[in-house]
């Protein structure tokens, strides 16, 4: 993958998930999302929850042109052949009232089981039923995500100052979760018992979006997948032809005069012994 604006090639993969881009959110990085679709494609893209931020719309509707631009764009790579199925997350729970429906020949599904290359089974799903707070005090929920925006306002301004000094995308928000000892215990958690959920359905791996943590580890001989986000960490999980999984990061928009930092973060591969 080339580095220097308008030499990057685009790159063909099996399957390609994002999750949490958060469409309606001020916060939401369409242009970065736009700039990646642009020199990635797949067979499949599985969308795992949390693509439109219905939360939000509901308090004050905002919907820019990249918002739109982001749904046609998906809409035509449906049109061209690409399978698109769409997990709903807790930001835009109202889809999960449309199991097995098609929207421009985009599928919708609860969760799904995705078979990788080499054979291995992978539950897809977005993951907001295994957050007790999100679960069972949606109070408590909305007030932690009026929080949340207060973190990712600091990232707008920070984002402005570090572009304009020609300075690559970095998350304030991310990195203070990070810093707090209960954020990081409930990731912990969070992927403990995701893992057990894919143990139960004879799973290999999982995954998931949800808590903004992208990554990809073994935990208890399960692989499990973060996709991340397009609000903080502008991450997507590619899977290749033989059935290895990649974190990729997309800080840099190649479409600019800047020069794009190095994509990929992470590979790892499972394959059958």
């Amino acid at each position: 993958m080339t580095s220097v604006a308008g030499q990057q090639e685009v790159k063909h993969f099996r399957t390609l998930f994002l999750s949490d881009i958060h469409l309606g959110s001020k916060a939401a990085k369409a242009d970065f999302l736009l700039d990646f679709l642009k020199y990635h494609e797949a067979d499949t893209i599985i969308l795992v929850g949390d693509i439109v931020d219905g939360w939000r719309l509901k308090r004050s509707w905002y919907w820019p042109q990249d918002c739109n631009d982001v749904v046609q764009k998906l809409l035509r790579k449906a049109r061209k052949g690409t399978r698109i199925v769409y997990i709903p997350g807790n930001h835009d729970e109202f889809l999960r009232d449309f199991p097995g429906m098609h929207f421009g020949g985009i599928e919708v599904a609860e969760r799904m089981i995705h078979e990788g290359a080499d054979g291995r089974r992978y539950l897809v799903l977005h993951g907001d039923e295994f957050d007790v707070v999100v679960r069972n005090a949606r109070l408590l929920a909305y007030l932690g995500d009026w929080a949340y925006d207060m973190a990712i306002m600091i990232n707008v301004v920070l984002a402005g100052i570090r572009r304009r000094l020609g300075m690559p995308y970095w998350s304030f928000s991310a990195w203070a979760k990070l810093q707090v000892k209960h954020a990081v215990n409930f990731i912990g958690e969070f992927q403990r018992v995701v893992v057990d959920e894919a143990r139960r359905n004879d799973a290999d791996g999982v995954i998931c979006g949800h808590i903004h943590h992208a990554v990809i580890e073994e935990i208890d001989g399960v692989c499990y997948i973060n996709t991340g986000d397009w609000v903080e960490s502008c991450t997507a999980i590619a899977e290749h032809e033989d059935g290895r999984f990649e974190l990729i990061t997309w800080r840099n928009m190649v479409g600019t005069a800047e020069e794009a930092e190095p994509a990929t973060v992470k590979a790892i591969s499972y394959r059958a012994a």
